[in-house]
């Protein structure tokens, strides 16, 4: 009885998790197939299930109107620039409020951390206003500048980094080591699966951002992807197969690094999670 029970069990969680995998790739299924289809038969009644033969013209017709080829070298560029950045930033802000002790760290911290739930859209028109006295507006830096300090990224090395010993960091200094050495050769190498979860979390993060760039970018050759496919919606007439290609085009690569690299994720985030 306790073994069918068990078996009975282990069935019904198999089914519950192949259900929610259903449910959650389907859209992904669904995004692929609509990809390779005309506007035409992706509205018919019922929806296309197969794919069509249409992803060439699609792509066609995406470069043509965006030059998407240019927009993914914008969008590349912009996120890996972004997280060397503020994977730098994150890491020593992190490091700074877990190892060293100063007058107000924690009320320091603690303000940072309200960066977590106040909205973006609270500081668009203050940080539009700063990009235009600096005259950065239709730049590249615009974009990249004002969320290197992320409170997440400093608030998820921060918890990692305060596993580490204070030992080991004291031993280093008796050796002779200085502090920047210190960082570099005793506490980054212990750190590697935080930063990977930090480096993945940073580069979606910035290659699917739409509000700031539509706001500060102004030239179509400048564009990021997630504009560019909005530029794509008219008033009279949208090609939904251009823009669902450019949709499955740009989400895809996106997909084969984080399951290329989610054990590496998850244990960063699991490495976060331990306190002090």
């Amino acid at each position: 009885m306790t073994a069918a029970r068990h078996r009975g069990r282990s069935i019904l969680l198999t089914s519950g998790l192949a259900i929610a995998l259903a449910a959650v790739l389907l859209p992904f299924y669904w995004l692929v197939v609509a990809a390779t289809h005309s506007s035409a038969e992706i509205f018919a009644s019922p929806p296309p299930l197969l794919p069509g033969g249409h992803l060439a013209q699609n792509l066609h017709t995406l470069q043509d109107t965006a030059r998407f080829g240019r927009v993914v070298l914008n969008s590349l560029l912009i996120a890996v620039i972004y997280t060397l950045c503020a994977g730098a930033v994150c890491t020593l802000a992190g490091y700074g409020f877990a190892k060293y002790r100063f007058r107000g760290r924690e009320a320091l911290f603690g303000l940072l951390m309200l960066g977590l739930v106040v909205p973006a859209q609270v500081t668009l028109v203050p940080l539009f206003q700063l990009m235009a006295e600096l005259r950065w507006l239709g730049t590249y830096q615009a974009v990249i500048m004002p969320n290197l300090a992320l409170p997440f990224g400093i608030f998820l090395m921060r918890q990692s980094m305060a596993a580490l010993p204070d030992e080991l960091l004291d031993s280093g200094r008796m050796d002779g080591c200085g502090e920047l050495r210190l960082f570099w050769r005793v506490v980054l190498p212990p750190m590697k699966p935080a930063l990977a979860a930090l480096a993945i979390f940073l580069f979606l993060y910035q290659w699917n951002d739409f509000i700031w760039p539509l706001i500060v970018l102004r030239d179509s050759a400048t564009f990021t992807v997630p504009v560019a496919l909005a530029s794509l919606q008219g008033l009279d007439e949208t090609d939904y197969g251009a823009i669902l290609a450019g949709t499955a085009a740009a989400a895809l690569p996106m997909a084969l690094v984080f399951l290329a690299l989610q054990r590496q994720f998850v244990s960063g985030l699991l490495a976060g999670a331990v306190k002090e």
